[in-house]
């Protein structure tokens, strides 16, 4: 009499352990096992989106950066609006000499309060409107990386935003004595040069924020169109799979179910024999 050998079907329970996998991970591909091509290629963009999304975050920094030095520069401008109305005051022969030296004293105030705000004025501890805190000479400009590629660089120009870079460090070192009225009025095409280039400063400081907002839109869209391309190759169809893992369930227990059975059989024929 022929004793029967039934040997279990592994594949059901590897590709049940597999299935499994799936669900918990939420990925289609788990291991190189399941696609090696498909897992290179999702790893690739994986990283290009995670390179995209960093320099959206360096953009976004940026544009923080150049708003405030915008603000700064702005507030300095109404600075020297304030400090021309005090050089018109001190023209006029109406004045006295003694009222033209109280005004020369509140214009050296404010001038030494526009080189304070370019002192202060930082992102991340670094200067915005001169070389540093303590050197008034200009900045180098900031570089931005607004993109993956080392050639995705925008910069913004050279800023020396102080009364030695407007041209007003000699009002600022004005003497209260010589400080006549023909003087004050020679200030005066001095401050309106000074104005102009706040003016061109706050320009390059737009034109940058342009080219880096619309690098960003850019960068976006191509964040999010490689993160697509990656849900499309890596994300699991959860209905698919709890549909398959289902049937490798149901083969697991018919293929453990035969394996038992035929234990049983096996059992009561040697049963017998010896009886």
């Amino acid at each position: 009499m022929q004793i029967n050998n039934v040997q279990l079907d592994q594949s059901p329970y590897i590709n049940l352990n597999q299935s499994l996998n799936r669900i918990s991970s939420g990925k289609e591909i788990t291991s190189a096992a399941d696609d090696a091509s498909s897992l290179a290629i999702s790893d690739k963009l994986r990283t290009e989106a995670s390179g995209i999304s960093q320099s959206i975050n360096n953009i976004n920094s940026g544009l923080a950066s150049l708003q405030i030095a915008d603000k700064s520069i702005s507030e300095q401008s109404n600075i020297l609006d304030t400090v021309k109305e005090k050089l018109l005051q001190a023209s006029t022969d109406t004045t006295s000499q003694e009222g033209r030296e109280q005004i020369l004293t509140e214009i050296k105030d404010l001038l030494q309060n526009f080189d304070d705000i370019a002192a202060s004025t930082n992102y991340n501890e670094q200067t915005l409107l001169q070389n540093a805190s303590d050197d008034k000479s200009a900045t180098e400009g900031q570089q931005f990386q607004a993109g993956t590629s080392s050639d995705d660089i925008i910069q913004t120009p050279s800023i020396q935003s102080n009364t030695v870079g407007v041209g007003l460090e000699n009002l600022l070192n004005q003497s209260p004595g010589s400080f006549d009225s023909s003087t004050a009025r020679a200030y005066l095409g001095d401050v309106d040069n000074a104005l102009t280039k706040l003016n061109d400063y706050r320009g390059d400081l737009g034109s940058t924020q342009n080219q880096l907002q619309s690098s960003g839109s850019s960068l976006i869209s191509q964040y999010t169109s490689t993160r697509d391309a990656v849900s499309t190759i890596s994300d699991l169809n959860y209905t698919a799979e709890i549909t398959n893992f289902n049937k490798q369930n149901i083969l697991a227990q018919i293929g453990a179910y035969g394996v038992a059975q035929s234990a049983n059989i096996n059992q009561n024929i040697v049963t017998r024999l010896l009886t």
